[in-house]
């Protein structure tokens, strides 16, 4: 498996939305990215889904409240 099929497997989610959000960049943003950005994309995809959500709504400011 090449690098990029690798990361594009790591993009799938438990979560439709962190599907959409990362394969997005993979495939608009990562290609063009430099050395560092993409390194630092590849340790992100290390994160579990709620690390990734926190960041996510902490990098957008969402708030989120109970029902």
């Amino acid at each position: 498996m090449d690098e990029l099929a690798k990361i594009r497997w790591q993009c799938r989610r438990g979560s439709r939305e962190l599907d959409l959000l990362l394969n997005r960049y993979l495939e608009t943003r990562y290609l063009v990215a430099d050395e560092e950005e993409k390194a630092r994309f590849v340790e992100m995809l290390k994160l579990d889904d709620s690390e990734l959500l926190e960041q996510r709504d902490r990098l957008f400011n969402v708030t989120i409240s109970p029902l």
